[in-house]
């Protein structure tokens, strides 16, 4: 025991290992913050900058990068709805409605600790259960991962406002933009109009860029005459009664994004999304309606998404399975360096396991420092005239776009999808679930036909595995649930005699 305390407490006694954390963690919040700068890149573009360093301060520079990075997210999401991350689009659905209001420095206060909730929570049980939620993350076969994935774009529901069929319509658009490339399995191309330039389909993050950043400039147009909301930063660390007010339900949204993060290829995208919806269903008579400011669907998905984080270290320091893109990039590190992850990684190197707990500790404890600190000039982005932040978010919008790929071509796709994204919000759909259609696209194209392939293209066998399997079988029962909801409800209204 006294071993494993040295091991982790090793980054907090180190002054470089502390710096390089406190470094990373303070650079993240603001990868994050910017569309296009997303925290795979810049930890694969670390990777390049410490191959010759010593393990332990390479790994602690990447774990604040990503701590940072994923926080970092929500605060373009709250002030300009524009997600810095997929995991902050579920944020901006109520974050931006409160900068609306001049609530900014409220909104990003209580993001901040609950976001740290969240990842200590994550951190706890990575440190005690991990081989357990890594045995449960197995059981997952590519038909749970399909349903799962079904599960997430029937839940838009819960961020389309009163009309699902329109939520559907979004995500199924968003699912044929993913759709767009090389096959998975036979590399034929598909919707590509034998134009090289489709082959290697279009990246989710200019999809992101172009339906959230130019449809809001366009969207803010409209508003060029209206003042801007004068934001309220006079104190930005919440209140105690605040906290222990949101503390129970950012304590059920962290354990859901423990739970999905430990699920290989999942991440903090869809914990964010599924908290959301839990927080929707728990949360009976929220102070503001959801969608319109409500705090709890702050709370929720910035709980669940630094959850995840923890989560993800899961199976990839048990598994060797990395558990999102930024672990599968670290595990890429730890290979550089000689270490192989895997079910041998705690019994050769137990010194790793704990000295990445104490770091993700010490990450969170920074992130608490910085993300209460600099708020102050965040907020006056939103305290701009419209004249000046509509041409600055065009302009953050074709670099963050460009530099994905470094392709003019993703420009033009960006600013196609800006101008879709604008008439789509004039006739009242949401952008988000158009997101979460292009990032659950892939798992569900791959899921489908591994879960088919395994049946050898039977769907007698495919559906009897779904009835026999008690995993399966529970997650096609929540998904008629989902499907049944309205219905279920307008029918339990009349009964009441609503």
């Amino acid at each position: 025991m006294s071993e494993a305390l040295g091991f982790f407490f090793m980054g907090w006694l180190d002054p470089v290992l502390l710096g390089l954390t406190a470094l990373g963690t303070s650079a993240g919040i603001y990868i994050g913050a910017i569309p296009g700068l997303s925290v795979t890149m810049a930890v694969s573009i670390l990777i390049s900058f410490t191959f010759s360093w010593e393990v332990n301060q390479a790994l602690a520079l990447m774990v604040g990068v990503y701590t940072g990075g994923v926080y970092g997210g929500s605060r373009s999401a709250i002030l300009l709805n524009i997600p810095g991350a997929p995991s902050a689009i579920a944020t901006a659905l109520d974050g931006y409605p409160l900068a609306q209001r001049g609530e900014a420095g409220v909104a990003i206060g209580i993001g901040t600790v609950m976001s740290v909730v969240g990842g200590f929570v994550g951190i706890v049980v990575l440190a005690l259960a991990a081989p357990w939620v890594s045995e449960f993350a197995l059981k997952f076969a590519p038909r749970d991962y399909l349903l799962l994935a079904l599960i997430g774009i029937l839940l838009v529901g819960s961020l389309s406002g009163e009309s699902l069929a329109r939520g559907i319509f979004a995500a199924a658009l968003g699912v044929l933009i993913a759709m767009v490339g090389l096959d998975p399995m036979t590399a034929q191309g598909r919707f590509t109009f034998d134009t090289v330039m489709l082959m290697g389909g279009i990246p989710y993050v200019t999809a992101m860029i172009g339906f959230f950043g130019v449809a809001e400039a366009l969207m803010q147009l409209h508003y060029l005459g209206v003042r801007p909301v004068k934001q309220r930063v006079s104190r930005i660390t919440p209140a105690w009664n605040s906290v222990l007010r949101y503390l129970p339900l950012s304590l059920r949204s962290s354990l859901i994004g423990v739970v999905i993060g430990a699920l290989p290829g999942t991440g903090g995208d869809i914990a964010a999304l599924l908290a959301y919806d839990h927080a929707k269903r728990s949360v009976k008579e929220p102070e503001t309606p959801f969608g319109e400011g409500a705090m709890e669907g702050l709370v929720a998905p910035e709980s669940a998404n630094n959850a995840a984080i923890g989560g993800a270290y899961i199976p990839m320091l048990t598994l060797g399975i990395p558990g999102d893109a930024v672990t599968a990039v670290i595990i890429g590190a730890l290979f550089i360096h000689g270490l192989r992850p895997g079910p041998m990684l705690m019994i050769e190197t137990p010194h790793l396991f704990w000295f990445t707990v104490g770091n993700l500790t010490l990450a969170n404890l920074f992130l608490l420092v910085f993300g209460l600190t600099g708020v102050r000039i965040f907020t006056r982005l939103i305290e701009c005239p419209r004249g000046v932040l509509i041409p600055l978010i065009i302009v953050l919008s074709v670099v963050g776009s460009y530099a994905i790929q470094n392709n003019p071509v993703d420009v033009y796709w960006m600013l196609g999808f800006g101008i879709v994204g604008y008439f789509l919000r004039c006739y009242g759909f949401q952008m988000g679930p158009i997101i979460l259609g292009v990032i659950l696209g892939g798992l569900m194209d791959t899921s489908y036909r591994r879960a088919m392939i395994s049946v050898q293209d039977s769907p007698i066998r495919f559906v009897g595995e779904l009835l026999s399997n008690p995993l399966s079988l529970g997650l096609t029962i929540f998904l008629l649930l989902v499907v049944l909801r309205p219905f279920l409800g307008r029918w339990w209204w009349r009964r009441a005699g609503g």
